[in-house]
């Protein structure tokens, strides 16, 4: 997973549209509105949430390694990376989430991990 922290994951920018993402890879395998109220588009091997007015919120993937510019942090030292550089780090609902980088994950999950979009941080940290 290459990430672009609040534009882009691999060649997925955070600017795309439902629509767009409907026109280019078609009908989701599921479909379905999550516990806080995004709209999630399933692919199997990306999640897709989408507020309603068609903004784009959050992917998830799995990533063996997260590529942050000339970095490559294997998901088991993701955490450890997270905590030591980022400081406004903080745990929610089991997540990690680093604001710094644009992201959180569930280090007892290995692999997946969520992008956000910058506007939706304050939604993180409202969590319980």
């Amino acid at each position: 997973m290459k990430l672009d922290p609040f534009e882009r994951v691999d060649d997925t920018p955070f600017a795309l549209s439902k629509e767009a993402l409907l026109r280019d890879r078609g009908e989701p395998w599921r479909a379905l509105r999550n516990d806080v109220g995004l709209n999630e588009m399933d692919y199997g091997d990306v999640v897709y949430r989408f507020q309603d007015c068609g903004r784009l919120e959050e992917i998830t993937l799995q990533a063996e390694v997260l590529s942050i510019g000339n970095l490559a942090v294997p998901f088991a030292c993701l955490a450890a990376f997270v905590r030591a550089h980022d400081p406004a780090a903080f745990e929610r609902a089991g997540f990690l989430v680093s604001p710094g980088f644009g992201l959180a994950f569930d280090p007892s999950e290995p692999s997946w991990v969520t992008a956000l979009a910058r506007h939706c941080l304050p939604q993180w940290k409202r969590l319980s």
